[in-house]
């Protein structure tokens, strides 16, 4: 695409975004509960736009090379993103579930799944590249030097003599294979010859032997000609992969080397600008710097005289935290000032005589009060649903107006200019000048007016009076006492990675954690069915609450906070390489506090909290951070087994609660657990710690269906008509995708994959594979829907107490 192109995707999201902003009022006013399905409706709608426009913004920005619009798109790409996170938290509140089904939607908005893809940006590796790449190199230093010398492999050498004795052995086996399959094959047409003479068929004559090969070769012919058509309709409809791969790879890596390209001019032109920013501020300083100090002066010492005129007393300058004398003169005239001086006076007369009269007034509004609750406690008061005010919304309404004032009118041509806009700059300096020039006149001025003080009115300076506290409130926050004041980032990070507790995470993509989507949700639930969660809702819900927060600190600081995450499900679900999923898509740190690592680690109650302490100190000043916790129900145990009572898997239990507690909006930081035996740990100490708790049921027929497809083809394999997957997919039913991986990798060996081209794959050779490994039995899902539910109110798992008490937590949204 040109520059041009992206041009026209920004425009077009813009207008988008227009209807979007105009559809957020209407959700701010209550809405009964009796409404709840349209409200639901309403709310998902909007979610699948927004997503709609985080995946525009986020191609636009990647590929935009304008450093000045690129800004502007940053901060919509944030807010926006950030919104849709605000709009999935209002889906679980109100739908009482995490993953609410939005197929009916999907299907009136005429969308496909793919639509409902959460995307990632992608410049949250490519900005912090270096500093990724920078802590590797560190993380891979310090492992180097702990791996000792004689751990390196040295190769013993083999004697000439045995050396020649084993190749005489490969090559007399070498050999009797191939004279046994000569002699197989003798022996073949030896009997065929037999069997020919036998039959007769040496009495056909000249014309019915020449009829025959006809037949069978016409017959051959048709049935080429209709494999060759059927191919052909299925590669028209989509059903099987073009036979010109070569010319559609080779297409996809020029438009990356395009991509790769276009990044790179954007580091040139960000330079550039940054050059013409510092020179800006230069130039504007030095020419219109001494013009606009003494224009604030004379602006003030006006207000001054005109104060002193109205009120007979010179006005209190405003504090430099409430913005100087920016709060006052902020795009108004002198005759406006004045203006509001006169209506001050004047209000200030009126709240006196109207103070005197609300006095009798209050006491009769407190008696109709009192009347009007005890009515509503005697009747029934209907439940109201609203959505809670954004965060991000200001921030879009900003961004979307910047572009609509500087941005949309302009006459560009059909490939715009990529330079910077010199006029665009200088207005955006100026105002920064006059910022620091207005620091400087502000001390000046106050320093004027207390001589005005002392000279015309005789009085120093009133001291300002502190802001009343109430009792029995503490202002502000704990702040934790830091256990390691003298140690350094870096000794902290090396002994973190000696001690086992920080460790390198393998490279994985979310992308891989394959599966479809449920497209039956929406039907289940109104057959009173509760659909459970496919791999895709899983992925989706991993991107939104852990990918996207951890990715950028203002996302981040708009998005509602999560701290903390449980994954529930059976092994070989995939749960270590979510987690791996995480720290891969945003550079993230990764803490390892299972309880098996911590065994013999940081002995005794005061190096729990010590390791407890360094480990999240370390991973608020290296945001983005993971800390991992494997066998999660360990450290909520009920009764401790005999054989984990070494280890004390308990002993971090009260530490992990006080430090997940001091996070806030902006410490990149999150607790990923994962656990496949819940049943074991005390349900609501799981719920105080973990904030979201996702169930990874085994996955169903479209799940295992595209599991079975890719992981064939990730192994180098193309599925042929040979190979019944959908068979494949309906036998497999209770395996995990752990399972299917094992089986493909014993299936497919090396020598296997060297038969491909004389026996293709079928499916009766994975089948002896499953056979040998045990499934997850229903009933041992149940358990698992059990023990996560909880007590059960109803009978549907996600509506239960337990989890919508942690859903709703802190966001209320029923309320008389």
């Amino acid at each position: 695409m040109s520059e041009g192109a992206y041009q026209r995707l920004w425009e077009s999201s813009h207008v988008t975004l227009q209807e979007l902003l105009d559809q957020e009022q209407p959700l701010l006013e209550p809405v009964p509960d009796r409404e709840r399905q349209s409200f639901q409706y309403r709310l998902a709608s909007l979610y699948l736009h927004y997503l709609g426009l985080l995946r525009g913004f986020n191609t636009v920005y990647d590929q935009m090379v304008q450093p000045q619009k690129r800004r502007l798109l940053r901060r919509l790409l944030d807010g926006v993103a950030g919104r849709v996170l605000e709009l999935k938290d209002e889906l679980v509140r109100t739908d009482l579930c995490e993953n609410p089904c939005l197929d009916r939607v999907l299907q009136d908005l005429k969308l496909t799944p793919a639509d409902l893809e959460v995307p990632i940006p992608k410049y949250f590796l490519l900005e912090q590249s270096t500093a990724v790449r920078e802590r590797r190199l560190i993380l891979a230093e310090i492992l180097s030097r702990l791996e000792p010398e004689s751990s390196q492999k040295s190769f013993i050498g083999m004697h000439r003599t045995e050396a020649i004795l084993l190749v005489q052995k490969a090559e007399r086996a070498r050999q009797g294979r191939l004279r046994a399959t000569f002699m197989r094959e003798i022996r073949r047409d030896e009997e065929q010859d037999r069997r020919i003479r036998e039959d007769g068929w040496h009495k056909f004559s000249q014309c019915q032997a020449a009829i025959t090969i006809q037949k069978v070769w016409k017959g051959y012919l048709q049935r080429k000609r209709t494999q060759q058509d059927r191919r052909t309709e299925m590669e028209f409809i989509g059903m099987l992969p073009s036979p010109n791969q070569v010319e559609h790879l080779s297409i996809i890596s020029q438009a990356c080397l395009w991509e790769d390209v276009r990044r790179l001019r954007q580091v040139e032109k960000e330079e550039e600008f940054r050059a013409a920013m510092v020179k800006a501020h230069d130039s504007l300083a030095e020419t219109e710097g001494p013009d606009m100090k003494e224009k604030m002066k004379e602006q003030i010492r006006q207000w001054f005289i005109e104060c002193h005129d109205l009120t007979g007393r010179f006005p209190d300058y405003p504090d430099a935290s409430s913005g100087g004398s920016y709060s006052i003169f902020a795009d108004k005239t002198p005759e406006q000032v004045r203006m509001e001086l006169e209506m001050q006076v004047q209000e200030n007369k009126k709240k006196e005589q109207e103070k005197r009269k609300e006095k009798g007034k209050d006491e009769k509004k407190k008696k109709k009060k009192k009347g009007k609750e005890e009515k509503s406690k005697k009747g029934e008061v209907d439940a109201v649903l609203q959505v809670l005010p954004s965060k991000c919304i200001p921030m879009i309404s900003a961004g979307h107006e910047e572009y609509l004032n500087t941005w949309k009118n302009r006459c560009e041509s059909i490939h715009p200019s990529q330079n910077y806009d010199s006029e665009t700059l200088r207005e955006e300096k100026r105002k920064e000048v006059e910022l620091e020039i207005r620091i400087q006149v502000d001390e000046l001025m106050r320093q004027e007016l207390r001589n005005l003080r002392l000279v015309v009115d005789k009085e120093e300076e009133r001291p300002l009076r502190a802001p009343k506290k109430t009792p029995g409130k503490k202002s502000g926050k704990k702040k934790e006492k830091d256990l390691t004041p003298n140690r350094s980032v870096e000794s902290l990070y090396e002994e973190l990675v000696i001690s086992g507790l920080l460790r390198k995470s393998e490279s994985v993509a979310l992308k891989d954690y394959v599966g479809d989507f449920l497209y039956l949700g929406s039907a289940l639930s109104l057959a009173k069915k509760l659909p459970m969660p496919s791999l895709f809702d899983i992925r989706q819900n991993v991107a939104l609450y852990a990918v996207l927060r951890l990715g950028s600190p203002d996302i981040h600081a708009m998005a509602p906070l999560i701290r903390s995450i449980l994954l529930v499900g059976p092994s070989g679900m995939g749960k270590k390489m979510l987690v791996k999923a995480v720290c891969t898509e945003t550079g993230a740190n990764l803490f390892d506090l299972s309880p098996d690592n911590l065994l013999g680690k940081y002995p005794g109650r005061n190096g729990a909290q010590m390791m407890v302490h360094i480990v999240f100190k370390v991973a608020r000043l290296l945001q983005p951070s993971v800390i991992w916790i494997g066998n999660a129900e360990k450290n909520f145990y009920k009764r401790i087994p005999k054989e984990d009572r070494e280890m004390d898997p308990k002993r971090i239990k009260k530490d992990l609660t006080k430090a997940l507690r001091l996070l806030t909006p902006g410490d990149r930081v999150m607790l990923i657990g994962t656990t496949s035996r819940p049943q074991l740990a005390d349900i609501r100490g799981l719920c105080r710690v973990y904030e979201r708790i996702l169930f990874m049921p085994r996955p169903d027929y479209a799940s295992r269906y595209v599991l079975w497809k890719r992981m064939i083809e990730a192994r180098g394999v193309q599925p042929t008509q040979h190979l019944d997957i959908s068979a494949l997919a309906k036998v497999s039913d209770g395996y995990t995708p752990g399972h299917i991986l094992q089986a493909i990798q014993s299936v497919l060996t090396e020598r296997r994959f060297l038969q491909l081209s004389k026996r293709p794959l079928v499916a009766s050779e994975f089948l002896g594979q499953l056979a040998k490994l045990d499934p997850v039995y229903r009933e041992e899902e149940e358990s698992l829907k059990k023990t996560i539910g909880g007590n059960m109110c109803g009978a549907q798992l996600g509506r239960e107490q337990e989890i919508t008490r942690k859903c709703i937590r802190g966001h209320p949204t029923w309320f008389p």
